[in-house]
């Protein structure tokens, strides 16, 4: 009996062990990340306005994880990001000025969030109704952003859902455009996507997509998941991710509500009003130094950071 006693006591003793250890080791790498946060946030220098509030800690260690946490490739890649806002202004897009790419529902924000949590895009690209390869390109910034802008407390990942139904080689995008979108997603808004699913891609999208794969960065490749609706292998991807009463029937889900854009359009409108009430608050902040942004993860609907 006391040898069993003992042989208990020394499980409880490793276990204790193995969960400090573990503690341990986690302040630890939390510690050495928020290091190299500091360390990037003094690289970049002295900021203001929107750039101020963008660079939250939360948007830094994002950009740190897309370059495996060296500085100077994460100081590149977030200086290119704060060029490109400033001249594109994604903030500043409005629903009204993209919403004729919209009409069809080829692109929207999902009235619901995944099992995760997480905020969903629908797309729909056999539905392309336009030819403008730029206004189709601020349509899905603008989406981006807004998509963001709503994610829950605690959230910083998206979740796309790509429906094939009608596409064709004849309405699929440019290559210069898959090649931009991919630029604009991967080097503007890193660690943003948790994963994409392709829903019964035809098969001669494959030879599309060994092209569009060669321009996205291995790690961004792997988070797209291709689901035919024959395959229960790949179907219980979606289930495992997805309340199926939820998820669109287009999609094998239950739900069979479809696209309204007047009133899909009336939330964006709405969503236009906290964007700017947000984003004006850049226009009354400034650094003195490059330590002190630190203190600015602002909030939005509950939100901790709304930068992309």
């Amino acid at each position: 009996m006391v040898f069993f006693a003992l042989f208990d006591l020394s499980q409880v003793i490793t276990m204790f062990k193995r969960w400090y250890g573990d503690k341990d080791h986690h302040e630890q790498d939390s510690a050495e990340k928020q290091t190299k946060i500091n360390e990037l946030r003094a690289a970049i220098g002295p900021l203001s306005g929107h750039s101020l509030l963008f660079c939250s800690d939360a948007c830094l260690r994002r950009y740190l994880e897309a370059r495996n946490w060296n500085i100077q490739k994460s100081k590149k890649m977030l200086e290119e990001t704060l060029k490109w806002r400033a001249a594109y202004k994604p903030e500043k897009i409005h629903w009204d000025e993209v919403a004729v790419e919209g009409e069809t529902g080829k692109l929207y924000r999902a009235n619901y969030l995944d099992r995760s949590g997480r905020t969903v895009l629908l797309m729909k690209p056999g539905n392309q109704n336009t030819t403008s390869q730029e206004n189709q390109l601020r349509h899905l910034v603008y989406l981006l952003e807004n998509a963001i802008m709503n994610l829950p407390p605690g959230q910083e990942q998206m979740v796309w859902l790509i429906d094939f139904n009608g596409w064709s080689l004849s309405n699929s995008v440019p290559i210069k455009t898959a090649r931009e979108t991919a630029n604009i997603l991967q080097n503007h808004y890193p660690e943003r996507l948790a994963v994409a699913f392709l829903y019964n891609p035809p098969r001669i999208f494959e030879t599309f997509w060994k092209i569009v794969k060669y321009f996205l960065d291995p790690k961004t490749s792997q988070k797209v998941k291709f689901v035919y609706p024959k395959s229960g292998e790949s179907t219980s991807l979606l289930e495992e991710a997805f309340d199926m009463d939820t998820l669109q029937s287009s999609f094998g889900g239950k739900n069979n509500q479809q696209y309204d854009h007047a009133e899909f359009s009336k939330l964006m409108r709405q969503d236009d009003i906290k964007t700017a009430e947000y984003w004006a608050m850049g226009d009354e902040v400034t650094e003195m130094n490059g330590n002190s942004a630190s203190n600015h993860d602002l909030e939005v609907d509950g939100n901790a950071t709304t930068e992309s």
